[in-house]
């Protein structure tokens, strides 16, 4: 059975970084098509960051020029790096793969300060 781990999130401070990790174990699992989601308090859950087939990355216009997506295939885990935050980007942070998700890990709870 797959399970994804979210880690690296906490307290941040506005214009800080923080680096999120999800490692992903299973067989026959591929980290190729895997995401990156938050879900604020009393708000849905967003797909913030994601790779597409050919290997680009598509971000959401809210945290593009911030957020990075990375994956370390040997690893099994992706990554998302996150600059300049914002108190707006505090929220839990899942990963999962988009249009097909696996089952949902606990996530990683970041929050930022201004």
């Amino acid at each position: 059975q797959v399970q994804l781990v979210e880690s690296g999130g906490g307290l941040g401070q506005a214009g800080g970084s923080l680096r999120l990790s999800c490692a992903a174990s299973g067989t026959r699992l591929s980290i190729n098509l895997m995401g990156w989601y938050r879900q604020a308090p009393g708000k849905q859950r967003e797909l913030v960051a994601s790779f597409t087939s050919d290997g680009s990355a598509n971000l959401a216009d809210s945290v593009k020029g911030r957020f990075t997506i990375a994956r370390d295939y040997e690893k099994k885990t992706v990554y998302l790096q996150m600059n300049n935050l914002k108190p707006e980007d505090t929220a839990v942070y899942y990963c999962n793969r988009p249009g097909f998700p696996f089952v949902w890990g606990q996530g990683t709870q970041v929050t930022v300060s201004s």
